[in-house]
């Protein structure tokens, strides 16, 4: 299992949210690093995000969900074209679980277990 795990839940319809591209990058000084991506699947998850990296080190992360295409697909308006949640990895023996929750005019997450 990647040591970051993520999913989506559409709140507005309340179904996971298949087919949205996430990216994870970690910060180096003042550049981004390209960590791992994919595509969530029909249970809004990407089981392995980061495959590459199966133990990630101390850091600060982001964790881009582009929600524009997805809801263009569902036909909502898209105000936010997408979601970006930054975060600090302090144990890297540690899982990380960053959910997100998303309707068409908001979205918050959490860290979950």
């Amino acid at each position: 299992m990647s040591s970051i795990t993520t999913h989506i839940l559409d709140t507005a319809r309340g179904t996971p949210a298949a087919g949205v591209e996430i990216s994870l990058t970690k910060q180096d000084s003042d550049q981004w690093k390209t960590i791992g991506s994919g595509k969530t699947n029909a249970d809004g998850r990407i089981p392995d995000l980061c495959k590459d990296h199966p133990s990630l080190s101390a850091g600060t992360y982001k964790m881009r969900f582009d929600t524009n295409q997805y809801f263009s697909n569902t036909g909502d308006t898209v105000f936010y074209p997408f979601a970006e949640v930054v975060f600090i990895i302090d144990h890297n023996k540690q899982h990380y679980h960053i959910p997100l929750l998303l309707s068409p005019f908001g979205y918050s997450t959490y860290r979950g277990s």
